[in-house]
């Protein structure tokens, strides 16, 4: 086949749809595919519709004897390429990763409205926010098979936006093998992301201060825009993990800490919960007191030392083979 990937970054861009078109890129190549990358380029300096439009132009370039597209968002490439395939009917597969239009509201707003309240409270909206809920439900719809990296997602998306269940698919993230992690020189809590308002940081750096002001000496590190290799020694290195997101989806950065055998706190309204129940502690991320407590749980020794051993126990994984396998198993289903 000839397989086309849409994403908007791409090595030596940083960050994990780059690293997740990489890969499937050279998965599928090793299956004997013709793969074609398409990745923002000008369209990183041209405002909001002007870039959709030349995207999508491009994406016309590459359709000739395209046999699947394949797009790792849902607004920036997932828009342009799914019209494209639903103009030529073309076979497309949507990465359901994230909600463009709640991040973008809380981003725009600084409102701190959860993900499900969001859409439950029917959050009233403006003209420009009903013109990007008309696009994202345009996309999900006409994809020709969805594929979200959480069950979590997938059931209330299927609500929500009254999605055909028959055309949905959950294809988990990478989770790779166990690599072993460092004793910790220092009592760092990581945070490895974007400094975007649904992180909800500035609650973590103020519970942060005030134990800082009681005399405690752990300390909160927030890091982003590193290379993951820098990464991984970051993790490797660190004394536990943190997420205290309103909502989030599925952090990758967590799922990188198991590998390290790190202990994690991590907000209880994401896809991680199910499967990572009794492995870290979630938390809502609302209560600044419960967030306070989580830190301190995992500063005693015992504690400690009983979530990494319940994480060394945890040998899942999911590698870029078997996820190429499940993109290929979805093709043949359309």
């Amino acid at each position: 086949m000839k397989i086309l990937i849409c994403t908007g970054i791409y090595p030596p861009d940083i960050g994990g749809p780059a690293k997740y078109a990489k890969n499937l890129r050279e998965e599928f190549l090793r299956r004997g595919h013709k793969v074609e990358v398409l990745a923002y380029g000008l369209e990183k300096k041209l405002p909001l519709g002007i870039r959709h439009c030349f995207y999508f132009l491009r994406v016309l370039l590459n359709l000739p004897n395209t046999d699947l597209i394949i797009a790792l968002d849902m607004f920036s490439t997932g828009f342009p390429a799914i019209l494209a395939g639903k103009i030529f009917s073309k076979k497309t597969i949507l990465r359901v990763g994230g909600d463009f239009l709640w991040e973008t509201y809380v981003e725009a707003t600084g409102s701190l409205i959860a993900f499900k309240d969001f859409y439950e409270k029917r959050t009233p909206l403006s003209l420009k926010f009903k013109i990007i809920s008309f696009f994202q439900k345009f996309t999900l719809k006409n994809a020709s098979a969805l594929a979200f990296n959480s069950a979590w997602q997938k059931v209330f998306f299927e609500r929500i936006y009254r999605l055909d269940g028959r055309k949905n698919f959950v294809i988990e993230n990478y989770y790779g093998e166990k690599t072993g992690g460092e004793e910790p020189r220092e009592r760092n809590f990581l945070f490895a992301g974007r400094r975007i308002k649904f992180k909800n940081l500035e609650m973590l750096e103020e519970i942060f201060e005030g134990l800082k002001a009681e005399g405690s000496a752990e300390r909160l590190e927030i890091i982003d825009n590193l290379s993951q290799k820098d990464l991984r020694e970051k993790i490797k290195n660190s004394y536990a993990l943190i997420t205290a997101s309103i909502s989030d989806f599925v952090p990758n950065f967590i799922i990188e800490g198991l590998a390290a055998n790190k202990p994690f706190i991590l907000t209880k309204e994401c896809g991680l919960v199910e499967k990572l129940e009794g492995l870290g502690i979630f938390i809502d991320s609302f209560d600044k007191k419960a967030i306070k407590r989580a830190i301190l749980s995992l500063l005693d020794g015992g504690n400690y030392n009983r979530y990494k051993e319940r994480i060394s126990d945890f040998n899942f994984t999911h590698s870029w083979q078997e996820i190429a396998d499940e993109f290929l198993s979805i093709h043949k289903k359309l």
